[in-house]
């Protein structure tokens, strides 16, 4: 079972996350059907937002994930709820790229250059929207890069997906370690060093260290304490015919009559799962007297 894990030094000022995400990364491989960049691409933004999910207060919260580049990937969202229960799509889940110059999947080609956005949603009027250029395009340091310029707050950020032969995930995970105010300038050197010189998250999850044990090897030197309250992040869509008939009277009288018109029945298909959900004429005509506007 994936685990996530927070924890903060005894002084307050440094605060961890730390997360295993094996089995929901491997559950959005399995209904996207990605080859090996893209479930590493989609599996380090799920898990991103997994992270960020652990910071968020109500229940009714969510962070959407937005990356929109110009590389082959397409646009890759993924969206988390305040108990670290994601879901995800990618426009193009079937790319195909040779290995980098290190010799690692070509997540940051995959994606290409554009754009990072943060739609933060705490039931207020509007939400709050950060955007950032990619800087990479290979999530975590485009994450970073967000905390920095969006939210002023120093952080690390470290995501890792290890994709098997059968384009499967073998490991997945990651961690957000953030400098709180009253930190110091020795504090920061002595972690920075420590990141440095750790293996990779996915060498790490794939040598049997669970969450708790990163959250301790990333803040090695440090008096940690690690939080009670451990999540189980898991990929789980909120879609429902309910939603789709909304979405279909959000229409309007004009689109919806002409769907009636011209097809006489529509199927949507959820980005996020690939449920289908098929509804006939006389279903569309109940709708229609529910919308809207203007018939044409």
């Amino acid at each position: 079972m994936d685990t996530l894990v927070r924890g903060s030094s005894m002084d307050g000022a440094i605060r961890i996350f730390c997360a295993v995400t094996t089995d929901m990364v491997n559950e959005a491989h399995k209904i996207h059907g990605t080859y090996p960049v893209a479930t590493a691409a989609l599996g380090r933004l799920l898990t991103g937002a997994a992270l960020m999910g652990a910071t968020l207060k109500n229940e009714s919260d969510s962070i959407t994930l937005q990356v929109r580049g110009d590389g082959p990937l397409g646009a890759l969202t993924a969206v988390t709820d305040s108990r670290s229960h994601v879901r995800g799509c990618v426009d193009n889940p079937l790319v195909e790229r040779p290995l980098n110059a290190k010799g690692k999947l070509d997540v940051g080609g995959g994606v290409g250059h554009g754009t990072l956005s943060v739609i933060r949603d705490l039931g207020l009027k509007e939400p709050y929207i950060g955007q950032v250029p990619l800087v990479s395009g290979e999530i975590a340091e485009d994450l970073t890069a967000y905390f920095a310029s969006s939210e002023q707050v120093p952080t690390a950020v470290a995501l890792g997906v290890l994709v098997d032969t059968d384009n499967t995930a073998i490991a997945a995970g990651g961690f957000i370690v953030q400098m709180m105010p009253g930190s110091t300038d020795e504090m920061a050197d002595k972690l920075e060093k420590t990141l440095n010189e750790l293996p990779p998250v996915t060498t790490m999850i794939h040598d049997g260290m669970s969450a708790e044990d990163m959250l301790f090897k990333v803040c090695d030197g440090f008096d940690m304490l690690m939080d009670n309250n451990v999540v189980h992040p898991e990929y789980e869509c909120k879609c429902s015919r309910e939603r789709m008939e909304k979405a279909l009277i959000s229409l309007g009288k004009k689109e919806l009559r002409d769907i009636i018109d011209e097809q006489g029945s529509a199927e949507l298909v959820c980005h996020f799962c690939n449920s289908k959900y098929n509804f006939s004429r006389k279903e569309l005509e109940a709708l229609l007297s529910m919308a809207k506007g203007e018939e044409k």
